[in-house]
């Protein structure tokens, strides 16, 4: 019994999981041009800046039902403010990644691993010279830790995630909603702070530009009619 709780995946955790469920297969499609795919990151791009409950048309899309599965093992399902917050942390980092992804030919969700990590501290570094703080992006990201409530968070992540996706720098998107949900909770703010802090001072920059190790990562190049196809 013990045992089994002690390896029972908490709300958080289940936040990344189901976040990089949703994303894998769409990932995946819109690489390979599918039109299901293609269409579904139109529609995740149009909740951007919005309001889980403000965009009905994701719901299904984006399926959160798992969250209110209780687990088989024992354990409780989450309350009405745990599922208020997973929502909320999943909605943002699938509309965000939507935005990422849109034009790329390449992932714009890798794993954050030890020897290339795509953490969002680590990500923003990416964006500087090697060797060099470039300040007006590195108060991008002071300012994304210091803002005041979710949406205004959702917004300034969102510039970010612009600048990102001009320079193809992937983002772990499952990590970012665990750290949306954990941002959310009593005393959240400070720890993913210290998280992107760590994750900005971790970073080295990379011998190659792209990693075929993920989901997605290689199919192959979007079709020349890209900027077509994401036009909506």
């Amino acid at each position: 019994m013990t045992g089994d709780t002690a390896t029972m995946p908490t709300v958080r955790q289940r936040v990344g999981q189901i976040t990089g469920e949703i994303i894998a297969p769409l990932q995946q499609g819109y690489l390979k041009d599918q039109a299901h795919a293609v269409a579904a990151l139109a529609r995740l791009r149009r909740g951007a800046g919005r309001k889980y409950e403000q965009v009905p048309d994701l719901w299904g899309l984006a399926d959160t039902s798992p969250l209110h599965e209780k687990p088989q093992n024992g354990g409780r399902a989450p309350s009405e403010d745990e599922l208020t917050r997973a929502e909320d942390a999943v909605h943002v980092a699938l509309t965000l990644w939507a935005l990422h992804q849109q034009s790329r030919g390449t992932a714009m969700h890798l794993r954050d691993r030890r020897e290339k990590p795509t953490g969002l501290g680590a990500a923003v570094r990416g964006l500087m010279p090697k060797d060099e703080i470039t300040e007006p992006v590195r108060k991008r990201l002071v300012r994304a830790g210091t803002a005041p409530d979710l949406p205004s968070l959702a917004q300034r992540l969102r510039d970010l995630v612009l600048l990102l996706r001009g320079e193809d720098i992937a983002l772990d998107y499952a990590l970012l909603a665990e750290q949306l949900y954990r941002w959310q909770q009593p005393g959240g703010q400070d720890a993913v702070r210290r998280a992107w802090g760590r994750s900005f001072h971790a970073y080295r920059a990379p011998d190659d530009e792209h990693d075929p190790e993920d989901s997605g990562s290689n199919a192959s190049p979007l079709s020349a009619d890209t900027t077509d196809k994401d036009a909506s």
